[in-house]
């Protein structure tokens, strides 16, 4: 990390009204992803600054409409919302799913060397994965459009779950593309510190 992406991140956090002790875990995080990015093109942001924001900051942005205890991150990659949610919240318990191997056995390694505890890594694809019990919340970020979304990872949901679609500037939000039974109930515009693009945040629950 750099002076100026701590410093960002210092400023960002405390915007977020987030404890500053997130700091550390968080440094670590990313000073972890750009090693292994080196030889596993884990993500293409690659300025640590770039990276405070683009992934630190926007994933943390999305936490007052995060409904724990229960969370999934579906196509997490490196760890995106997950990791920085995990670290946020640690009484949340968290599965990262995503089917790549090289973007699992990061994971694993990062969860190890962070210490993380309320983070289970499943390599899987979603429409696959059947866990025992549903999600308080399901989310994604830049992993499909959102009504691909809702088909592939609906079955997650509790009964009273919610899917959460994080999105740029096009919302993507279109409740008559989704399918039956699925309606959206809320588009959020997010405020990410030290980011100028729009960000939206699809909120869906089941009819």
């Amino acid at each position: 990390m750099t002076p100026a992406a701590d410093e960002l991140l210092r400023r960002g956090l405390s915007e977020l009204s987030l404890s500053p002790t997130l700091v550390d875990p968080l440094a670590r995080y990313l000073r972890l992803m750009e090693r292994w990015n080196r030889a596993y093109n884990l993500t293409a942001v690659r300025d640590f600054e770039d990276m405070v924001r683009l992934h630190l900051l926007d994933s943390l942005a999305v936490l007052p409409w995060v409904r724990g205890p229960r969370i999934a991150d579906i196509g997490t990659g490196p760890g995106l919302p997950g990791i920085p949610l995990a670290l946020a919240c640690p009484d949340w318990q968290l599965v990262l799913l995503d089917s790549g191997g090289k973007k699992a056995r990061f994971l694993r390694q990062a969860v190890m060397e962070l210490g993380i505890a309320n983070v289970v890594v499943v390599q899987d694809r979603v429409e696959n994965y059947r866990p025992d019990g549903g999600f308080d919340t399901v989310i994604s970020r830049a992993f499909a459009a959102t009504t691909t979304f809702t088909r592939l990872a609906g079955h997650l949901c509790a009964p009273t779950g919610r899917l959460l679609a994080m999105k740029g500037r096009d919302a993507d939000d279109d409740s008559e593309a989704l399918p039956d039974g699925w309606r959206v109930v809320a588009t959020h515009s997010l405020r990410v510190p030290g980011l100028e693009a729009v960000r939206h945040l699809v909120e869906i629950t089941k009819d």
